[in-house]
């Protein structure tokens, strides 16, 4: 019974709620991948006295957690509806998304002010031993982001690989710095090049997060135009006011769409609503759509004067 009553019509969506597309496997080897790294550049890192190193390595990490969390996500999002969620579990990708790009801003502080500290006191830097591991660093991620980049519908893949990213930038800064520091002994491009990483990753960071907090607060998508929608609705003869309008997100890339509609003629509402869930679909990308009809106000008002 409660399948049933989540079940979708042809004319209702073309989709359900469970983000049955949603795939893990890449995910789940970037997980490990990421994960046996960390910990051998953090011993590396601690070693050789970079702190380029050192940020590169708390951050693949973080890294990892942040893939794990998004791997949780995924596998939760193909879960069907329930009693208790009747639009499923595709807004955990959402919120994956959003706490990585808050641990990828806390990170960026973090990187800041240890690069800062480097500024005021400078550590020695073994070179050769930078450029080795961040060498190998760099491979790595450059595996993981090819493994992310192949799914390009989930949002909650693309902010693992906003994380992968800043990774990859990290071990080419440490690639970097080290090399510098080996051919010319110039300390300071250590905390600098460190710092240059943190700018790039905040603005990929500050996107994602904007993103993600558009669609955990039900904002009009980007691909919506909400004033259109309303102009293409009373297009239909049959329709001759549109009010309480809405336009969200449940999942990225499932839009949903309710609408109050005045009509002149009920009888005609059957073939109205068959057309104007057409037209949602195909000129607007608008899948899950509810429209009421409503009887015109002045129509109502000569009903009841004839009765």
């Amino acid at each position: 019974m409660s399948q049933d009553l989540h079940r979708h019509d042809w004319l209702d969506a073309s989709y359900g709620h469970a983000r049955l597309h949603a795939g893990s496997g890449a995910l789940g080897l970037a997980v490990l991948l990421t994960l046996g790294f960390a910990a051998a550049e953090w011993i590396a890192a601690h070693y050789a006295g970079s702190v380029a190193l050192m940020s590169d390595a708390g951050h693949m990490l973080t890294d990892a957690t942040s893939l794990f969390l998004a791997l949780l996500a995924q596998r939760l999002a193909r879960k069907a509806p329930t009693s208790t969620s009747s639009y499923g579990y595709g807004r955990m990708e959402v919120l994956a998304a959003w706490l990585n790009a808050i641990a990828m801003l806390c990170l960026i502080g973090f990187i800041v002010i240890e690069s800062l500290q480097r500024f005021l006191k400078p550590q020695e830097v073994v070179g050769e031993q930078v450029m080795l591991v961040a060498a190998l660093g760099l491979l790595v991620n450059l595996l993981v982001a090819w493994l992310l980049s192949r799914d390009k519908a989930s949002l909650n893949t693309k902010a693992a690989l906003v994380h992968v990213m800043g990774d990859l930038l990290g071990s080419l800064a440490a690639l970097i710095s080290g090399f510098v520091i080996w051919l010319t002994g110039f300390h300071p491009i250590d905390p600098m090049l460190s710092m240059l990483v943190c700018a790039l990753m905040l603005r990929s960071t500050t996107m994602l997060l904007r993103d993600s907090y558009r669609i955990l607060m039900e904002q009009v998508p980007k691909v919506v135009n909400f004033a259109q929608v309303a102009e293409d609705l009373l297009v239909d003869p049959n329709v001759t006011e549109v009010h309480n309008l809405h336009i969200w997100e449940t999942a990225p890339g499932h839009i949903t769409m309710t609408v109050h509609l005045q009509v002149l003629s009920l009888q005609q509402w059957p073939a109205t609503l068959r057309a104007l869930q057409t037209m949602l679909r195909e000129r607007h990308g608008i899948d899950h759509a509810t429209l009421q009809a409503e009887l015109d106000d002045a129509e109502l008002l000569l009903q009841e004067n004839n009765r």
